[in-house]
Formats: structure tokens, sequence, C-alpha cells
């Protein structure tokens, strides 16, 4: 199989989403929600994944009202490999198809090295890297079966680049597992047309970063991009879901592998 040449279309053609599925795990907040929200607006059919479903049946409603899109919950607990399995075949049951896996959900905890338990470190990596390896997989099972190709997108972080700040250990491990197997997924998945790309943000004030500072408020001074940036603010969540639409719209067809940093410049 090999990607279209897409030369001949329009740009309002390259970046709609009309008659495609996506899911979104933690969809129903912060990142996750932008995400959610531009997907719907360029036209996909969503399916927020989300551990909080009240939550994420709130958000569902309220994109389905604004977007006129269909947009719909369902629980998930990003560290249960087998109810991962089980969104994507509900996915197929209900939709008939599955076009965009988005691996957003995540743990970020903020506990000093010495105090970081294996207990601790094994959550972190359930949830932010056996979680999104599984999302993965079982995607791209259903993408191969039906022989349409397909994006998955893997929210990383800047974190997976670098060190960030002290308290991080695992979250940090976690995303640097992120950015690699975005790399492999990609070289193993190419020749069935599915594209695996990444996204590795700075800081955007979200619920979690709220949570975060309030646990150690040292962060606004360890982390710099808390507070301000190159570009004359801190990140906000549409910041990233805009690059996530791009990474699963045709517009990024010729894309694969690459984990794009959103950041603001803070790397540079």
């Amino acid at each position: 199989m090999a990607v279209a040449d897409v030369s001949d279309r329009s740009i309002a053609e390259l970046a709609s989403l009309e008659g495609r599925v996506a899911v979104v795990t933690g969809g129903a907040t912060g990142l996750g929600k932008a995400m959610t929200r531009r997907l719907a607006e360029a036209g996909a059919t969503v399916i927020i994944a989300d551990i909080d479903l009240e939550l994420a049946q709130a958000t569902a409603a309220e994109f389905g009202a604004s977007c006129g899109a269909r947009v719909s919950a369902i629980h998930l607990d990003a560290a249960d490999s087998a109810a991962i399995a089980a969104v994507a075949d509900f996915t197929i049951q209900r939709f008939s198809r599955l076009d965009i896996w988005v691996n957003n959900a995540a743990l970020y905890p903020s506990v000093p090295l010495l105090e970081t338990g294996s207990d601790l470190w094994d959550q972190v990596m359930a949830v932010n890297l056996r979680g999104l390896f599984a999302g993965s997989r079982e995607a791209a099972k259903h993408m191969i079966a039906a022989g349409k190709g397909g994006v998955i997108v893997n929210i990383a972080s800047q974190a997976g680049l670098r060190g960030v700040a002290p308290g991080l250990a695992a979250y940090v491990a976690s995303k640097h597992g992120v950015v690699g197997v975005t790399r492999q997924m990609a070289i193993e998945l190419a020749p069935h047309d599915i594209r695996v790309l990444g996204v590795a943000p700075s800081h955007a004030r979200t619920e979690k970063t709220a949570v975060a500072i309030a646990a150690n408020p040292a962060l606004l001074e360890q982390i710099p991009a808390l507070s301000t940036s190159l570009l004359g603010r801190v990140g906000v969540p549409d910041d990233i879901g805009r690059v996530v639409l791009f990474l699963a719209s045709d517009m990024s067809l010729f894309m694969t592998g690459s984990t794009l940093l959103v950041d603001a410049g803070e790397m540079a």
C-alpha cells in the first residue's frame, strides 16, 4: 500500500474528517477535551474514552450540540488492556470503522525521586506507556482488518525529550518511552498505511497542572513554561488540539514516526 498523492485536493478537503471515526482517550478534560473539540469540528465522529464517565458524557453532550457532530462517551481505565480492547471493539460494532486513535490519557504525579515508590512508578507506566501501547495495538488490529489505513496520535511531552524538573522521574521516563515506541510503531505499521505520530507539548495550564502546582508550588519556579514563554503567554489546551487535528487529517499525509514539539520555542 502507499499513501495517496493529494496534491490536487483543496485545503478544505485535506483538513476535513467527514466520515471518519476517532477515539480520544482521556478526552473529557484538559488537552484531551481540546483535541475532541477540534476533531469533532472537522467532522469526525468522536468517542471520548475516559475514566470519568460522567464528565465524558457531559463533554460529549457539549460538543455534540456545539459542533453538530456525533460525540459519545465510554468508560475507560487506560491501565486496563482488556478495557482498551473493549473500547476498540465497541467503536467497530457501533460505527463500523476506526480511522483515528489518539492516546492522550496520562498520569502526572509530582513526587520527589527518593519518595517515588515502586507502586507509583508502575501505575504511571501502566497508564502512560502500557496503556498507550495497548491502545495503538488494538486500533491497529482493526485498521489492518479494514484495509483502509488510519492514524495513531500519541501524546508525548517535552518531558519525552529531556529531563524537566524534580519530582517527575516516572512521568519523564514514561514519555521518553512514548517517543521511542512512536518511532517503532511507525516502522511496523507503515506497510498497512497506518501513520503513527507524536505530539510533545510544553506545559499548558490544565486541570492536571493545577493539581500538580497545588501539591508542589515550587514547580512555578522550576518550570518557567508554567508562567510564560518566548511567545508571550502560557500554552492553552487548544494549542495542542490544533496540532492533533493537523496530524489526524490528510494535511500531514506524508508524515509518520515524527514527534512534533508544541513548546513556544522553549527548546529552541
